[in-house]
């Protein structure tokens, strides 16, 4: 049976192993978009051009479930995409419910393109989970790029990471798959002072329900 990850770059390959890791009787097929990556600072509708083609090919290819790997994608578009698809679509958020949930500080730190941040649906998981606390947003705007294309400026990075943690930050949240290739030196950053969290585990405990629940 095939599963289809997708995202926009290379980001979503460490969905893919965290999937074969505990799905290792199911073929994956991944797919990208390196023509345009990274979408993070691109229209939704732009992105929408992008992505039906793409998605239209997973179905073609007879995928039956498609994980969105991409915080971009599903903040901005995960309704339009499922009245498009019939097939069960996994999307990913940024993870502010766990991350209020955890918080002692009562301040967390929210990594993400400008475009997840701009979105509707991040700004409902603010409203619903994070009432009084505070969500910093540092400037990750071209952390995806430099992922994308291995020219990762360490310095930069921890400005960002020094800068949060001076602020208080006992949580961050990286809602980009692109920064799961940092997370090991965000920790670094971080130094015990910060819980870094990323959604790779909720989103194979997903779709395993959804395997199990649809009998695919």
């Amino acid at each position: 049976m095939k599963i289809g990850v997708f995202d926009s770059g290379i980001g979503g390959l460490s969905v893919v192993q965290a999937i074969e890791q505990a799905l290792p009787d199911y073929e994956i097929i991944f797919k990208n978009d390196h023509e345009h990556v990274p979408y993070g600072t691109r229209t939704p509708e732009e992105i929408l051009g992008f992505v039906l083609p793409i998605f239209q090919e997973f179905i073609d290819e007879g995928c039956k479930v498609i994980v969105v790997a991409c915080n971009t994608v599903s903040t901005t578009l995960a309704g339009e995409l499922k009245q498009r698809f019939s097939i069960p679509l996994i999307t990913m958020v940024p993870m502010v419910k766990p991350a209020a949930e955890q918080t002692t500080t009562g301040v967390i730190a929210v990594c993400a393109t400008p475009t997840t941040l701009a979105s509707p649906r991040y700004r409902e998981l603010k409203e619903e989970f994070a009432k009084g606390i505070t969500v910093l947003e540092p400037d990750c705007s071209d952390w995806a790029y430099m992922i994308e294309h291995s020219t990762i400026d360490g310095g930069k990075i921890a400005v960002h990471i020094h800068e949060v943690l001076k602020k208080k930050a006992d949580v961050i949240v990286l809602a980009c798959t692109h920064y799961h290739w940092i997370e090991h030196e965000i920790k670094v950053l971080a130094a015990g002072k910060a819980k870094v969290l990323q959604p790779e585990n909720a989103i194979v405990k997903q779709l395993q329900r959804i395997l199990q629940s649809e009998a695919i």
